[in-house]
């Protein structure tokens, strides 16, 4: 498995659309991102694709991972959905293609995905591949048909308020990476006292020692913004180092509270 690729500190754009999605993409490889995630979903890979042309930065030196809508799962739809995701992302290839959900009510057979996703890899339409919001047993199913081997990470939802311990737990015993999305719990990390207390022993911001807490923990973190200067400060977090105490402090403040919900997430671990 070659997750050594994969940067540990890149740029989320979920719910970035148009201009803003141009503007956070564009202003982050020119402050020194060079992780970029995007996907289907989120209907902006063209306006990802296009920031990418536009900056000084060549596409070979930027890991762009995209997520595979589950309404592209159906035998032959795959491979062509992923070719018109790197026409609008102007690539030959992506570095990462993930499923981006199970699919609802297993309506299409996990090997049918996940065996057109391995085929995309063969193709050279993607360096790695991979799955997001995927449960021990949907992990379990995908590591049966596909080895732990070819799965490259899983993205999953994790901040101090959702730390999914026994999923995480499963992953690192099966020796896949973790990518933690929404590692700020859509801004309520900010508001949290104990990590305030933090920020201020650390001269940091709250932003910055939840993503440090993320980062110790090896995952990979995809933050995002809409704000330039909030981009360029919480790159800062990879220079942050907890103490034992303040990394319990955080882990004290697990209580499930989970952000993403597309309407048909399957039953949590």
């Amino acid at each position: 498995m070659s997750t050594a690729n994969i940067p540990p500190f890149g740029l989320g754009t979920f719910r970035l659309k148009d201009q803003q999605a141009f503007d956070a993409v564009y202003n982050g490889i020119e402050l020194g991102y060079r992780n970029i995630d995007t996907a289907q979903a989120y209907d902006n890979e063209a306006d990802v694709g296009k920031a990418i042309k536009a900056s000084k930065v060549s596409a070979n030196e930027l890991f762009v991972t995209t997520k595979i809508w589950t309404d592209r799962f159906a035998e032959g739809k795959l491979i062509p959905s992923l070719k018109e995701s790197l026409q609008k992302l102007q690539l030959e290839r992506v570095n990462l293609t993930l499923i981006h959900w199970p699919s609802p009510n297993n309506e299409i057979p996990a090997a049918v995905y996940l065996e057109q996703l391995l085929q995309a890899k063969k193709e050279g339409l993607t360096e790695l591949i991979g799955i997001s919001n995927f449960t021990i047993k949907h992990t379990q199913e995908a590591i049966n048909i596909i080895g732990a081997n070819e799965i490259a990470t899983n993205q999953i939802e994790v901040h101090p308020f959702l730390q999914n311990r026994k999923l995480i737990h499963f992953l690192r015993e099966q020796g896949i990476h973790i990518t933690a999305y929404m590692p700020l719990a859509v801004g309520k990390v900010l508001h949290e006292p104990v990590i305030q207390k933090i920020a201020e022993a650390h001269k940091a911001t709250p932003a910055q020692i939840a993503l440090a807490w993320s980062l110790q923990q090896g995952f990979a973190v995809i933050p995002s913004s809409t704000k330039r200067e909030n981009l360029q400060s919480n790159l800062h977090a990879t220079n942050i180092k907890l103490t034992d105490e303040e990394i319990k402090a955080i882990t004290e403040l697990d209580s499930g509270d989970r952000v993403a919900n597309p309407g048909f997430a399957p039953e949590w671990d």
